[in-house]
């Protein structure tokens, strides 16, 4: 008979949000996958568990999840963890749990905290319907499609962000959103949790002069939800594809994604420019 498998939800901050079930079936599973196995390591030691670590994250090895797999199928049981939050989400823990479904294997979820839902509510955005859109990818055409993808949504946008790569994003986003609310969320549950409100064109400036530290959930107003749809002139539609060339897009591709932002014509874009 197949083991099971665990999708255990472990804190994004504070130790003492885990639950009681949490603590319990990390402590009764033969073995634990971690994304990082030196920061699982610190959360088993603090509540006195100890039990075999294997390390599963978007590098491992496909003969990593067929170990896994071997191990349920002999038997075993497992708890599959992230970092912080609720693993199978962004998360490589999601195709190990899709394995285990087409294979016959149970998974069983041990839900707790996570980041979105946490910030979606603190955040004093409207946020009754929202669209999680994760991390944004760090290649720019992917980036920028992605971006341009969700523009229109009228769903409030959630997105998770690295400090590095923070005022990137922000700037990014002011050009394919235009100017909405954004809610930034900080260290969410730890010692310096932090909820600022302001337009993405004042978040831009704000980071201007301070530093981005901590990892951040964004929260971005869907569209149409503050402001009356705007209508572009050549001039600011030449000036985002230049925006866009600056960051090393090719004048033909800047001139095509200003294009499909504004409304107005690449052609038209693409001489005004020249």
């Amino acid at each position: 008979m197949s083991g099971k498998l665990y999708v255990v939800g472990t804190p994004i901050g504070n130790l003492e949000d885990i639950t009681y079930r949490a603590v319990r079936i990390l402590s009764e599973v033969d073995f634990i996958c971690a994304e990082d196995t030196r920061v699982t390591v610190k959360l088993l030691n603090h509540f006195d568990i100890k039990k075999p670590l294997l390390s599963y994250h978007e590098h491992s090895a496909s003969h990593v999840s067929e170990n896994i797999i071997g191990r349920l199928q002999s038997g075993e049981s497992c708890a599959v963890v992230t970092d912080a939050g609720m693993p199978c989400i962004s998360d490589p823990g999601e195709d190990l749990v899709r394995q285990c479904r087409d294979l016959g294997i149970e998974v069983e979820s041990v839900p707790g905290p996570t980041a979105m839902a946490t910030a979606a509510a603190v955040c004093g955005i409207h946020a009754s319907r929202f669209a999680f859109e994760g991390f944004l990818s760090v290649t720019k055409k992917q980036r920028f499609s992605h971006l341009k993808a969700v523009a229109s949504d009228t769903h409030t946008l959630i997105f998770y962000e690295a400090p590095h790569k923070l005022r990137a994003t922000l700037e990014d986003m002011l050009e394919y959103f235009g100017d909405r609310r954004i809610a930034i969320c900080r260290e969410l549950t730890k010692l310096h949790e932090e909820v600022i409100r302001m337009t993405l064109s004042e978040a831009v400036k704000y980071y201007e002069t301070n530093s981005p530290r901590g990892e951040y959930v964004l929260v971005v107003e869907g569209a149409g939800e503050g402001t009356d749809e705007k209508e572009y002139t050549l001039d600011e539609a030449v000036e985002i594809a230049q925006g866009l060339i600056d960051k090393g897009v090719k004048p033909t591709e800047a001139c095509k994604e200003a294009a499909a932002l504004t409304g107005l014509r690449k052609n038209d874009i693409y001489s005004a420019m020249m």
